[in-house]
């Protein structure tokens, strides 16, 4: 699914119009971009969590010539399925 079948689905869903799903739907994502980059954790209970997680650096291998490269630590979105979502699984 894609976000415009995603617009779709939850316009019909909600009885509302395309364009009216579709802000919603955006102000949702941009809202848990922002609070999620400022290091903050997003629970949507039932759905799951959103957080910031922090990556080691470490050495990996290139497949071609089987070098070690440094891999440097960064940032990375974490997210865990909540109970519901996993049930329904």
């Amino acid at each position: 699914m894609n976000k415009a079948e995603l617009v779709d689905i939850v316009a019909k869903e909600a009885g509302t119009t395309k364009k009216d799903a579709e802000q919603v739907i955006n102000a949702m994502m941009d809202t848990i971009i922002k609070h999620v980059a400022r290091g903050e954790r997003v629970t949507l209970v039932g759905f799951g969590a959103f957080e910031t997680r922090q990556r080691k650096a470490r050495t990996g291998r290139n497949p071609k010539t089987n070098e070690p490269l440094n891999i440097p630590a960064k940032k990375v979105v974490g997210f865990s399925s909540g109970k519901e979502f996993k049930a329904r699984l």
